[in-house]
């Protein structure tokens, strides 16, 4: 052997102890001089001695590790291994969760029907069963929230005698439900009906929370008649035979789901459930949509991995050693759970046996001396190596171990024996953290997240008893998940607390989903509901036509003067003017008849300075014609006198179709000396003052009329404009007769209904909720436009808010927690309705908006306010259904026809862009107006080729002779 050499204090060199064991100096301080070379006394030589024996062992310790290291070179696994390993079992992941290769996966990845972890407001009394082997558990586990979230557990212990085990099912469950009895009876609680949690920890096959089908015995039962049936019913059945108490049968558990519930009630980040013990299993929260074997693709659901059976379809081959195959053929079960048999506690000292003689064989060790005690299967237990790995006591412990076993070692044999425990047990920590990366990664891609912040629940005998286990685990899971921050929490009794929390977060479930459903009831109609907001529609129509009511009807029922739709005759160029908000819009619209029929349109879009909207109404209309001039000369048509269609989206009173009197400004216009005066004559005086160009005006006219006009240019049938975005309204074509406020009886006029307004006189108001009187009470016009205001694109989003802060408030959202930003008005846009319903991605776009909203929303978060979404955009587009059904049952009993033939025009943001609306409200129009056949044609550019065509329209009447 070459020792390392060291100088001596005289100056030779020689022999010296290592480094590590010569005393620092100490540092010298701030005041101290420096110190002067002096000669140092030689150690004494007994001291030299020890340093010398502990020098030796050392090395001798180093190489005996060394040597055990290159004989089990491929136990040891590296990072780009394990990263493979990791990546291999993503791939059996998806295997399993694919319902097209799940029967041929080896990782079953069962789903379990739990689908939420406790968020910590739990509370109750629960009966927890727990039975998993020979003896079985009932455990009483009462949960209270009053701020210190507080867990008291009883239970007591039953033994199941071998000939149940091996008789009639029946006899079994009658055995188990009267120590179920007996626990009760000492509790005096049989007169209460509890919900139980049942930890049955066999392999089930499992199709609600509270049914799992027994697939097969194991352990050493043998139960007749129990394989292939629901154990629950067989439970319900015996406690019913009984007849002497009742109990409410809620969840049937694995002990890892168990483990990761008991971890969540503490943790509300946990989502996965670790057991590394006897045998070894995982669990996690999995998306609804990736899990094919479930319907469903909303919110997420707990998925028992059973991943001890990764590699039984040889996928691990090279990286199982010769000793993994030999434990595998020794088994009970060769060829099943091989990566279990790699890790868990069972199989692991059996594993180092297994080594220690076929190194010994090899005369590597103990002098090739074999005894019949290391040669038995089963003498070199799994306790037995984390006792030989403790730091201080692991040597004499290794000694001690090998004595028992006949062998007489040498302190090498014990150093040697050591390493193999340190290697075997390392490879299983790497093994379940490879795998349990995979599972992280995978959360962290179905949260789509930059940074992962997650807890793995764990329990288990290696993982909780073993020395360095744990440690190694958690470094292994930081190297191959650089970008995720996991926390590891050790649970407590996860078979028998975790299967009361299941319960409990069932119970919590139920109960906050019965609050919620009784606070939307009053917002789902019923069809004969909507059939009576028909009814009231039809009657409120009647009143805002005829003579006697008209004034002080709800719905106004404004005679536009457009006398009829386009019969595709119409030809020329057109200007239209569009006036609506802050900007406007000048459009030139050419018409083409005939064979080469089209509309052909140029616009330019100005805008309106905030001081002109609230200046005088001279300079308002003098900018607007400074516009017009702008366009033409931008067309090369300054000389051209053209007839023109003005847009004017204002309330306004009309008496002919060329006249429009301003009853209000709206939209922030405030320009002085229009109110009340006719906007057409407004305009003409501005062309007149401007002396350059000469127009025509032919027509004023409202978007929702245009918008009928430009679909009936496409479909002769179309006699209704719809439109549904910000706002809402609607128009119709009416027989003269029935228009009392204008002279004549011939032919037919459409009416702007100015349908916002429905509901104004008080009779919606039983319809109407806590919600829609909110909102209107905080609108810029309290008590006008209630039908709008539970319906248009404006206010859907301002219910929706107010439904949240209500949940919130009682607890059944956000953990009760209100965010500031919630508790603004107008913060919760319609716009969020659209994209939070879309697609199965909306879950990660309900999440962002939410977080947009400085709220913190758990998965269930998310499906509640998706729920609340759906049920206030169903519920608009249904009234607004209703609305227009009783439009067109008018039109079909007008003309007294059995049936009807229809088109209704429809523009607006909400129809066009919400993806649920439309649908909705066709349906609803179908259901209550079966004689009609609505069919429902998209506008396109209603306000600007709408004013074109009305003036074309009236164009074509003119030339023709006819008013």
């Amino acid at each position: 052997r070459v020792t390392r050499e060291v100088a001596r204090p005289d100056g030779s060199a020689g022999p010296g102890p290592r480094p590590d064991f010569v005393p620092a100096r100490p540092r010298r301080g701030p005041e101290e001089p420096a110190l002067v070379a002096q000669p140092v006394p030689a150690p004494p030589p007994a001291m030299i001695a020890s340093h010398l024996l502990a020098y030796f062992f050392a090395e001798l310790s180093h190489d005996q590790a060394q040597r055990v290291d290159k004989y089990l070179y491929h136990m040891r696994l590296s990072d780009e291994t394990l990263q493979d390993v990791s990546t291999r079992f993503r791939k059996e992941m998806e295997k399993g969760l694919s319902a097209d290769t799940n029967p041929t996966a080896s990782v079953k990845m069962l789903p379990t029907f739990v689908r939420s972890t406790p968020d910590g407001t739990e509370e109750g009394d629960f009966l927890a069963l727990d039975i998993g082997g020979t003896n079985f558990r009932v455990l009483r586990v009462k949960v209270s929230d009053n701020g210190s979230k507080k867990v008291e557990m009883e239970n007591q212990i039953y033994a199941i005698p071998e000939d149940l085990m091996r008789g009639s099912g029946t006899q079994l469950f009658d055995h188990i439900t009267e120590c179920l009895a007996n626990f009760m009876d000492q509790l005096q609680i049989k007169d209460q009906k509890l919900p139980l949690g049942f930890t049955f920890s066999f392999p089930c096959q499992q199709t609600k929370l509270d049914e799992s089908i027994l697939v097969t015995w194991t352990k050493g039962f043998k139960s007749s008649g129990v394989e292939g049936k629901d154990v629950v019913s067989l439970l319900r059945k015996a406690i019913r035979k009984r007849g002497d108490f009742d109990i409410d049968i809620v969840a049937v558990v694995n002990d890892t789901v168990g483990t990761m519930m008991t971890c969540g009630f503490d943790d509300h980040n946990c989502e996965v459930g670790l057991i590394v013990g006897t045998g070894c299993n995982a669990c996690y929260m999995e998306e609804m949509r990736h899990i094919d074997l479930v319907e469903g693709d909303e919110g997420r659901m707990c998925i028992n991995m059973e991943w001890g059976a990764f590699g039984d379809d040889g996928v691990l081959n090279d990286i199982r050693t010769q000793f993994d195959r030999d434990i595998d053929m020794g088994s009970l079960n060769p060829g099943k759970q091989l990566f279990e048999k790699m890790i868990s506690g069972m199989y692991m000292g059996e594993l180092v046996r297994l080594i220690l003689v076929k190194m010994a064989k090899e005369r590597l060790l103990f002098g090739g001396k074999l005894t019949s005690e290391l040669l038995t299967t089963g003498h070199f237990e799994t306790q037995y190596v984390s006792a030989i790995e403790k730091e201080k006591e692991g040597l004499l412990t290794a000694h001690e171990v090998l004595k028992n076993l006949g062998l007489d070692p040498s302190r090498e044999d014990c150093v040697a024996t050591q390493r193999i425990c340190e290697i075997v047990s390392t490879r299983s920590a790497n093994l379940c953290g490879a795998a349990l990366a995979a599972v992280l990664r995978r959360i962290k891609e179905n949260k789509g997240v930059d940074r992962l912040r997650s807890t793995v629940g764990v329990d288990g005998t290696v993982y909780k008893k073993h020395p360095h286990f744990a440690r190694r685990l958690h470094k292994v899971v930081r190297r191959l998940l650089p970008d995720c921050d996991i926390r590891f929490v050790r649970s407590e009794d996860g078979s028998g607390k975790g299967a009361a929390m299941v319960t409990a977060v069932a119970y919590r479930l139920a109960a906050q989903h019965k609050a919620r459903q009784e606070i939307l009831e009053p917002l789902r109609l019923s069809h004969e509901q909507l059939l009576e907001v028909k009814e009231r529609m039809k009657q409120e129509m009647e009143r805002g036509l005829a003579k006697e009511t008209h004034n002080e009807a709800a719905l106004k029922m404004l005679p536009t003067f457009v006398c009829a739709t386009p019969d595709g005759t119409e030809k020329g160029d057109f200007l239209a003017l569009d006036l609506g908000g802050t900007n406007f819009r000048v459009l030139l619209v050419r018409i083409r008849n005939g064979m080469r029929r089209s509309v052909e349109m140029h616009h330019k879009i100005y805008a309106i300075p905030l001081d002109i909207m609230q200046g005088t109404g001279e300079e308002l209309f003098d900018h607007i014609v400074h516009c017009i001039s702008d366009f033409l000369e931008y067309m090369g048509m300054k000389g051209v006198s053209l007839p023109l269609g003005f847009t004017f989206s204002f309330p306004c009173y009309q008496n002919r179709l060329d006249e429009g009197i301003l009853v209000t400004w709206t939209k922030g216009f405030k320009a002085s000396g229009c109110e009340g005066e006719d906007v057409v004559g407004l305009l003409k005086d501005a062309i007149q003052r401007r002396e350059e160009f000469d127009l025509d005006v032919v027509a004023v006219v409202n978007d929702t009329v245009g918008t009928m006009m430009t679909c009936g240019y496409e479909d002769p049938y179309c006699e209704v404009g719809l439109i549904v975005g910000t706002g809402s309204n609607a128009c119709y074509m009416e027989e003269m007769k029935n228009v009392e406020v204008v002279e004549g009886d011939e032919g037919r006029m459409c009416i702007n209904m100015e349908w916002g307004a429905f509901g104004d006189n008080g009779c919606l108001d039983d319809f109407r909720t806590e919600f829609d009187v909110m909102v209107d009470e905080h609108s810029l016009n309290p008590g006008k436009q209630r039908y709008e205001k539970m319906i248009s694109g404006m206010y859907l989003g301002e219910i929706v808010r107010n439904i949240l802060i209500c949940f919130t408030k009682r607890g059944l959202l956000f953990r009760g927690q209100i965010s500031e930003r919630l508790k603004t008005r107008g913060i919760f846009e319609t716009k969020f309705l659209s994209q939070i319903e879309s697609d199965c991605l909306a879950l990660l776009q309900v999440r962002s908006i939410l977080q947009h909203l400085g709220l913190e929303s758990t998965c269930d978060d998310s499906i509640i306010v998706k729920e609340v979404c759906a049920v206030i955009a169903r519920r608009a587009a249904q009234l607004c259904g209703a609305g227009m059904a009783a439009v067109v049952d008018k039109i079909r009993e007008n003309r007294g026809l059995d049936f009807l033939k229809i088109t209704v025009g429809v523009d607006g943001t909400l129809y066009k862009l919400h993806p649920h609306f439309s649908s909705v409200m066709h349906e609803t129009v179908k259901q209550l107006s079966p004689k009609c056949e609505v069919t429902f044609l998209q506008s396109e550019d209603g306000s600007g080729k709408g004013a074109a065509l009305i003036t074309a329209v009236a164009c074509r009447f003119r030339e023709a002779g006819q008013h």
